[in-house]
């Protein structure tokens, strides 16, 4: 396809960019809209009002009388049976009553602020309770026990009276404030009814132009774009020479024209790509060689070094056990040196030939990681007792990985936070886990030296020690080869900041899939 050929020029409708449709439709969709709009907004807009005009003050006008009703109940209850038995506790309900009533009262002034006819009877209510108080409530409450009963003997006549004289207030406040209430009601009713009538009509203008719209933008919009678009696909599933149809308005021609250059582009960097992909293969394969080689060699070095430096571990203890103290001092110090020299170096060795296995060596099954946590504190009995460690652990749950290396990580872990301990204290270590998403965190916390913020990270570095080999033995191997397995396992390990003394370390390991779990299974059936 020449993407630059000349095309014959459409007439008509065809004429049209996509622009000038979606603003014509946009323009005669946004006028009609709007009518509509403003239909419902005002249908909207009154039943918002009528319904909080019911909800926020009619009904609450209402609750708020009848609990004032109550409070006063309350307190002619109280003041009656303390002025005719004289016990004071008859006057819990008088005071919890004092309470509710300033409450209702003072909510009302709110409801019916504004409201001719209910500020009048809201004003009568309090002229008629204010009138009951001073002249039975007040002084029967204030008085003492005898006092009490023989103000509630003397004007029983007028404190009945004046409380009928109060009921009848707050009966015509609250038949006048359910009667707003059901005309606000019926309000209500009528403006929804009204409302749903015309949400109906303007949910069928919009069907209709809906229909209109769908029509239109088929007709002179998504037509030419399918055709666009399937093309787009078929070259999107590797059909490279498939050629794009410029067809439909104007500008969507043009984008026809513009993906078309783009195809032709994506060719020639295909091209490019796919040789630059073979060139990045080949560094990948031999990097991943070159890391083998270097396994294999680190692995055969430290293993041919063992038979060597045995000879001269023997040949020097020997030479120890023969001479020792047959020479002078400074010979006995030399071969003594010479002794923990070699010894030194065999351990060395022996931890760099086990670091060289992470990874290398190893058995994927299902490893039960309390069992591999016992075998470790098996293995460290010995330094345990004798620094009077305690380990304490959660329930541990199984993963899929070597049951040898999950072993030494526990080992190594368990053996730095005895060995890392605080002088004054025996270690406490403790094991916890929780579930992260599909991952499991372990935390192993001690109460030992702890570890500076910045040796956080160099301290996964291999042959790397923060103390001196007097202070604490050891070849600086151990938390980098925790790091190898943890990693080789699909996890992460870091030092976490604690509060307090102690060393915090955390290692996630990948939950055990259910087939992971079943291959584990049968691989140990007989």
């Amino acid at each position: 396809m020449d993407v630059g050929a000349e095309r014959p020029e459409p007439t008509g409708i065809a004429r049209w960019t996509t622009r000038r449709w979606v603003t014509t439709g946009v323009a005669a969709s946004a006028v009609l809209l709007l009518i509509l709009g403003s239909l419902g907004a005002w249908a909207l807009s009154t039943t918002s009002r009528l319904t909080d005009e019911v909800v926020q003050t009619r009904s609450p006008a209402l609750i708020n009388a009848v609990r004032l009703e109550a409070a006063l109940v309350n307190q002619e209850t109280g003041v009656r049976g303390y002025g005719l038995t004289g016990r004071r506790d008859f006057l819990t309900p008088y005071t919890r009553g004092r309470a509710d009533e300033k409450a209702a009262l003072k909510a009302l002034d709110g409801l019916v602020a504004g409201s001719g006819e209910a500020e009048k009877d809201l004003r009568a209510v309090r002229a008629d309770v204010e009138s009951w108080q001073r002249g039975l409530a007040r002084p029967v409450a204030e008085a003492s026990s005898a006092d009490a009963v023989r103000i509630t003997a003397d004007r029983a006549g007028d404190g009945k009276r004046l409380f009928d004289e109060v009921r009848v207030s707050l009966s015509r406040q609250q038949d006048h404030l359910l009667a707003a209430r059901q005309h606000a009601g019926e309000d209500l009713d009528t403006a929804q009814r009204l409302r749903n009538v015309v949400f109906i009509a303007i949910a069928a203008v919009i069907v209709v132009l809906m229909c209109v719209i769908f029509y239109g933008l088929r007709r002179g919009v998504t037509g030419p774009l399918t055709q666009l678009g399937t093309a787009a696909r078929d070259v999107g599933r590797g059909q490279f020479d498939r050629e794009l149809p410029a067809t439909g308005p104007a500008d969507l021609r043009q984008l026809a024209h513009d993906v078309e250059s783009m195809r032709v582009r994506l060719v020639a960097e295909l091209a490019r790509s796919e040789e630059g992909r073979a060139l990045l293969d080949q560094q990948a394969e031999d990097l991943r060689r070159s890391n083998a080689e270097l396994e294999q060699f680190a692995y055969v070095a430290s293993h041919d070094l063992q038979e060597p430096l045995r000879k001269i571990s023997s040949f020097t203890q020997l030479l120890q056990r023969r001479y020792g103290g047959k020479l002078d001092e400074r010979a006995d110090q030399y071969i003594s040196f010479a002794v923990d020299g070699a010894n030194r170096m065999q351990v060395l060795i022996n931890d760099l030939l086990m670091f060289s296995r992470v990874g290398r060596v190893h058995d994927q099954r299902s490893v039960s990681l309390e069992d591999t946590l016992a075998s470790a504190v098996d293995s460290l009995s010995v330094a345990m007792e004798e620094s009077g460690a305690r380990i304490e652990h959660d329930p541990l749950p199984d993963v899929h990985g070597d049951t040898g290396q999950l072993t030494l990580l526990w080992q190594n872990l368990l053996s730095n936070a005895i060995k890392f301990r605080a002088p004054d204290r025996p270690p406490h270590i403790r094991v916890t886990v929780r579930e992260e998403d599909d991952h499991w965190r372990f935390t192993v916390r001690d109460n030992g030296i702890g570890i500076a913020p910045e040796f956080r990270e160099k301290v996964f570095v291999i042959f790397q020690r923060l103390h001196t080999r007097e202070a604490y033995p050891g070849t600086g191997i151990g938390l980098a080869m925790c790091k190898k397995t943890v990693e080789f396992h699909g996890g992460t390990i870091t030092v976490d900041p604690v509060d307090g003394d102690g060393t915090s370390i955390s290692f996630t390991f990948p939950q055990q899939t259910s087939a992971e779990a079943a291959d584990s299974e049968g691989s140990l059936l007989p």
